[in-house]
């Protein structure tokens, strides 16, 4: 496998015009399929540069509008007292860099592009309203996709084959959602943006988990139905079991 990245690379590079091109960047694959035994999916780029530099490498899931709660007590028990909605939420961030990032790049270039987990722009519809509790519902929601593995900032995963070839590894979790993701490939010299690549990779369903998938959204009358009799069915069977014993 490695062998074969290698191969790619040096073709890639190969074939790139001197000096016209500063980064050429690439998938392994461009479609991680979701089977109904899917237990996560190792993402690898390989790529060149026209010269020293350091890469990041930043996938970010399709944005979804995601709702934080807050609890407080109330008559002696824990309820959601708060909540905060962020409208564009990533449904997975993860960086892979061949340095800490806030050692190549400085944090005003870090917010400006969105490089790492507290640089993401993570807002309300209206964030005026409310100003004063965002850092609070941001950071749970940060902590929250952190411990599903859906945020995630490893510096060290970018590994240079001499000066100029360079391999990255990321890993998607189970939990991933699907969708269009985007992959954007930074190279950077002397604390500055020099180039980003951006590479669209598709997380989809396939097989059975696919087409239930789908009659559950198009059939939800029909599908909660056959759910209930499954259930019922099961309960009954379970029933009948224990009366023999």
């Amino acid at each position: 496998m490695m062998r074969a990245l290698l191969l790619g690379a040096l073709a890639m590079l190969a074939s790139m015009p001197l000096r016209a091109q500063p980064l050429v960047a690439d998938l392994s694959q461009h479609l991680v399929a979701i089977t109904a035994g899917f237990t996560g999916a190792d993402i690898v780029m390989f790529g060149a540069t026209d010269g020293p530099g350091d890469v990041v490498v930043v996938v970010t899931g399709p944005p979804k509008p995601t709702i934080v709660r807050r609890k407080g007590r109330f008559a002696g028990i824990w309820v959601n007292r708060e909540s905060m909605l962020f409208a564009d939420a990533p449904t997975f961030y993860g960086v892979v860099s061949s340095k800490p990032i806030d050692e190549i790049l400085s944090p005003q270039q870090l917010d400006r592009h969105q490089i790492g987990v507290d640089h993401v722009r993570l807002l309300p519809p209206n964030p005026e309203a409310r100003r004063d509790d965002i850092p609070e519902f941001r950071e749970a929601l940060v902590r929250a996709r952190q411990r599903d593995g859906l945020f995630t900032t490893e510096p060290g995963k970018v590994t240079f084959l001499g000066e100029r070839l360079f391999r990255a590894r990321m890993t998607l979790p189970a939990r991933v959602t699907t969708g269009t993701y985007r992959v954007q490939v930074i190279l950077v010299r002397d604390g500055q943006v020099v180039t980003v690549q951006t590479t669209p990779l598709l997380v989809s369903k396939i097989g059975f988990s696919a087409d239930v998938f789908d009659f559950a959204h198009q059939n939800s009358v029909s599908y909660g139905l056959i759910a209930i009799l499954i259930a019922a069915a099961a309960g009954w069977t379970a029933a009948a079991a224990f009366r023999r014993i």
